[in-house]
């Protein structure tokens, strides 16, 4: 369980791709502090870290994080978010995040205003129930709070501080990202479609 603020950025220093399967290994500044078996989420995504060398450490993703997130198109000098599993008794300054990214979505605009920057971000339109005006969502392991939804489109404003210290910085238009949508709506979502069964 994540709670989508960021800790730091990593940078892939290596991909290997073989047998249907994506192992990376990323040089962070937290790796000294990382032990096998330990999850972090890359970009949103939760993925365990199982080798550790000088500075860097691997973590693989298996075939169906490849199909539901952006992974594959990673490579060498990328700078990914990093953000460690929340510890029991930490504030919860983000929300709820599992890590399990639910689909891309795209970046169709970018605008800045009054020193923020607002992000447009278009997504397939069958997740739409899932996301609602003023609700949370993370974007490529970022909490962010949605507003002007429509049935497949939703925008976030990026403050300075985010953008400075997140992959937002780097992000051109037509960015492929990772969402993740708000646990409790999947959940509402779910109750409501078994009810019509």
């Amino acid at each position: 369980m994540f709670t989508g603020i960021i800790e730091t950025l990593g940078t892939i220093a290596e991909v290997i791709k073989s047998d249907g399967v994506i192992d990376l290994w990323v040089q962070a500044s937290i790796t000294s502090e990382l032990k096998v078996d330990q999850s972090v989420a890359h970009n949103g995504i939760c993925l365990t870290v199982v080798a550790i060398r000088d500075g860097q450490y691997r973590v693989t993703a298996v075939a169906e994080t490849i199909r539901k997130t952006n992974i594959g198109q990673w490579k060498v000098g990328d700078k990914v978010n990093l953000e460690r599993a929340l510890r029991l008794g930490d504030r919860l300054d983000g929300h709820f995040v599992q890590g399990h990214v639910d689909t891309v979505g795209q970046c169709i605009n970018i605008i800045e205003e009054s020193g923020n920057r607002l992000y447009t971000f278009q997504f397939p339109e069958e997740f739409g129930a899932l996301v609602i005006e003023k609700g949370s969502v993370c974007i490529h392991g970022v909490s962010l709070t949605s507003f002007n939804v429509t049935k497949d489109t939703l925008t976030v404003a990026i403050i300075p501080y985010t953008y400075e210290h997140t992959t937002f910085q780097y992000f051109p238009k037509n960015q492929t990202v990772n969402l993740e949508w708000d646990i409790l709506g999947k959940y509402f979502l779910r109750k409501e479609q078994l009810a019509t069964l």
